[in-house]
């Protein structure tokens, strides 16, 4: 569990006024001293992301933010980021500590318009002499059951985590990468060129993971790269039943798939196991209706440093360039900046998400759906410039 991938773990979000003790109960609910924990209000600032291991609910993130009753200008930027947190959790908590519960209503009203599932904890269960009164004003007002706690007794902690575990989301964890696609027994090939995108020594987390479920699936997997892809399959004694390849060669390998045999890419395969496979395949149509006055945003999880031969900033826009005409407008954005307002925008172009966990990159679908945007993936808009759209296979 230790290795888990920061992507693919439970995210829990923590919210609450500032000294309303959300980074004692982090502390205690981990049994560590992971943040900062002082008398004075506004001790915590921009989110903080920690990845642990809970027994029961097995490796998760929590995410500590600052108090959502900060004041000043620099107050309200600590309280924007503490709101661009909702797009990200799985599940939350509302710490409360007072019988004051005006902002902490407005935020259940908030988690409930995202569609997050939601506990309140009533804190510092040591120190307050009017608890019955605040679990009551939160049962009325907020419409939950609180669970009391003391951070530093430990007090009602082991209560919080079974709650947690019940309200972890039924879906969460389910997805799987390749879905139906293969079972047990079955041969797959995957193609994997080695550039200059390729982190030397390692392969893309896409890889490791499409790898990892071909293992749990008990398939048969072939690892190749593009050049060596005619000599692998001649080692077969029969054709593979699939074929998952890089999208940047799709054009390369897809003349020499056998007949009978299923292509797909790491990239197309993600678009379902982070995203809304059905959102994506609709939004590569808008490419038929893009002109030269169209404008693109192409978004990408990771913050590396530009390559020569990267896939968002070179390849693509060389593409939809070569495909629209050179007027076309392609802008970027990287990591977890994203406009609020996409409406300048004629497409959004994102990556497989491999860095995002699968709850942050449905957030940013359904706001291109709410605004009427379309919006695809480098994988199925690659399929799709390369007039293979239809031949290759989705995920269910």
């Amino acid at each position: 569990m230790n290795t888990t991938p920061q992507a693919n773990r439970l995210h829990i979000a923590i919210y609450g006024r500032r000294n309303a003790g959300k980074s004692s109960l982090l502390n205690a609910i981990t049994g560590q001293e992971l943040s900062i924990v002082s008398e004075h209000a506004g001790t915590t600032a921009d989110p903080v992301f920690k990845a642990m291991e809970i027994p029961g609910i097995g490796p998760c993130v929590f995410i500590d933010t600052a108090g959502f009753d900060d004041s000043g200008d620099l107050g309200k930027l600590r309280v924007q980021k503490t709101e661009q947190t909702l797009s990200r959790a799985d599940l939350a908590l509302i710490v409360c500590s007072s019988p004051e519960l005006s902002l902490e209503k407005e935020w259940a009203n908030k988690l409930k318009e995202a569609k997050v599932p939601f506990l309140a904890v009533v804190n510092k269960a040591d120190e307050l002499d009017d608890i019955p009164e605040i679990a009551s004003k939160v049962q009325a007002q907020l419409g939950l059951n609180p669970i009391v706690v003391s951070s530093r007794t430990k007090e009602g902690i082991g209560e919080l985590l079974e709650r947690i575990l019940r309200r972890i989301p039924e879906d969460f964890g389910m997805q799987s990468i390749t879905g139906n696609l293969v079972q047990a027994g079955d041969v797959v090939v995957l193609v994997m060129p080695q550039d200059s995108e390729a982190p030397k020594g390692r392969l893309i987390l896409p890889q490791v993971q499409t790898i990892r479920e071909m293992l749990e699936k008990d398939c048969i997997s072939i690892n190749t790269t593009p050049q060596r892809l005619s000599q692998a399959l001649e080692v077969l004694k029969q054709p593979p039943k699939l074929i998952i390849t890089d999208s940047q060669v799709f054009q390369e390998v897809y003349p020499l798939v056998p007949k009978g045999t299923l292509l797909t890419s790491f990239s197309v395969l993600f678009a379902a196991y982070k995203g809304d496979i059905s959102v994506f395949r609709r939004g590569a149509d808008k490419l038929d209706s893009l002109t030269e006055r169209s404008r693109v945003l192409i978004a990408e999880a990771c913050t590396h440093a530009p390559l020569t031969e990267d896939i968002g900033r070179v390849k693509i826009p060389a593409m939809l360039r070569k495909r629209i005409g050179p007027g076309i407008t392609v802008e970027h954005v990287s990591g977890t900046d994203f406009p609020h307002d996409l409406r300048r925008y004629d497409l959004v172009v994102h990556c497989g998400g491999c860095m995002f966990n699968r709850r942050f990159l449905l957030s940013r679908a359904a706001l291109a759906q709410a605004q009427g945007v379309a919006m695809t993936n480098y994988g199925i808009l690659i399929a799709k410039l390369t007039g293979i759209l239809d031949k290759i296979v989705l995920p269910e």
